[in-house]
């Protein structure tokens, strides 16, 4: 038996007038899912636990399995893992995201707005680029900058301490003064960040083009050298991971599963849908694993821009170049395996951040059917009756147990 989960990430929404009433999920054409649906149990699950930050960070743990009360240390030090740093125990690992502010002349930097936490969703070439020219002026012994991928980079703070910090996609649009941090060390890199990099050449070349700069560094997410179980001591079974974001990457590190890559993954919506696919095929007919987590960032990442119509695409990408690629690939193999179609969290584009709702789930099995419903989503997800109140069991239910 093979197991599969399939993660939108922030796939699940409200009712959007634009759409005539309907949920991103409701109003995306997913014929597979459908297909699925007929044959499937259908439920919701809370990922989020009660009094936590809805996060990706968070969530994903949960879908995996891992309480995340037990497990979670902070977002930042998993990013850590996936890039290969090696946290000494008094290290705090931050997110230091390249953000895009306002330009305005003759204003201060409190005063500046928060446009795109994204910068334009930079390739991690231009933002290597960047992120040298901060290292050149701030890193030191205390203070060390690492690349990661697309506006996602990691700040390394000896001796730290970890400080609750605004996410930068929680406040899109407004101005920053009331979320910057107290830290004045950290407060002074991010105003200096601004002077060096909202008139660095590549940010003039970038606007140029009609590109977002990445003029800010923000700092958040901070915590401690994570501790995660074996997820095969956890389970019994052998894992892979299949994603183009540090975050899962890192959890899959730390976890100890098979992080597998694929060269045209970013993250956006016009990722390589086709190399992930058939990367979780092959994780589980050629290399030795019982289980795959594909990750797919398009939706959240849609939601953050709030731009419902580019979410109900990245759905549909997801049930066309993902979902039936897998399913059909595995069932001409005749492989006998169970499938997970879920978000990890809510991003409506209403908020353009995440929520902590819960959020609908559907489980196939291919040697018999688990329920029968028309379709996939929020809708179906509240109709069923099913409501896992500590989301980590899902991963119990995914394995049968």
């Amino acid at each position: 038996m093979k197991y599969i989960t399939i993660l939108g990430d922030g796939m699940a929404d409200e009712p959007i007038a634009a759409l005539g009433g309907k949920t991103p999920l409701m109003a995306a054409k997913t014929p597979m899912m459908d297909q699925l649906a007929a044959r499937a149990e259908i439920g919701l699950a809370a990922t989020i636990p009660a009094g936590m930050k809805p996060g990706s960070d968070t969530a994903n743990l949960a879908v995996l399995g891992y309480n995340p009360r037990n497990f979670y240390t902070g977002r930042s030090p998993l990013e850590a893992l996936s890039i290969g740093v090696d946290m000494k125990p008094t290290d705090i690992a931050l997110r230091c995201n390249l953000v895009t502010l306002s330009d305005e002349e003759g204003i201060s930097y409190a005063e500046r707005r928060i446009l795109d936490h994204s910068s334009g969703e930079i390739s991690t070439a231009d933002a290597a680029v960047l992120i040298d020219a901060v290292r050149e002026a701030f890193e030191t012994e205390t203070y060390r900058f690492y690349v990661g991928t697309s506006y996602r980079h990691l700040l390394i703070w000896d001796k730290g301490e970890v400080l609750d910090l605004s996410q930068p996609h929680d406040h899109l649009t407004e101005v920053i003064g009331p979320y910057l941090t107290g830290d004045p060390n950290l407060r002074r890199m991010m105003e200096r960040s601004f002077e060096i990099l909202d008139n660095h050449p590549l940010n003039h070349a970038r606007a140029e083009k009609g590109l977002n700069k990445a003029n800010s560094l923000w700092f958040w997410g901070a915590g401690t050298r994570p501790a995660l179980q074996s997820f095969t001591e956890k389970t019994g079974k052998r894992g892979a991971m299949i994603s183009a974001v540090d975050l899962l990457k890192g959890i899959a590190v730390g976890a100890e599963m098979q992080v597998m890559e694929v060269p045209g993954a970013n993250g956006g919506l016009h990722t390589d849908y086709h190399g992930k696919a058939m990367a979780a095929v092959k994780a589980l007919t050629e290399d030795g694993n019982d289980f795959v987590y594909v990750h797919v960032e398009a939706p959240d990442e849609m939601g953050h821009q709030g731009a419902a119509d580019l979410k109900v695409k990245a759905i549909e990408y997801l049930d066309e170049k993902i979902i039936r690629p897998v399913f059909e690939e595995l069932t001409a193999r005749s492989v006998e395996f169970r499938m997970l179609v879920m978000p990890d969290h809510p991003t409506p584009i209403r908020v353009r951040t995440h929520t902590a709702d819960p959020v609908p789930y559907l489980l196939y099995d291919s040697r018999k059917a688990l329920g029968s419903w028309e379709t996939y989503d929020e809708e179906t997800g509240a109709k069923s009756g099913i409501l896992l109140e500590e989301g980590f069991h899902i991963a119990d239910r995914l394995f049968g147990e």
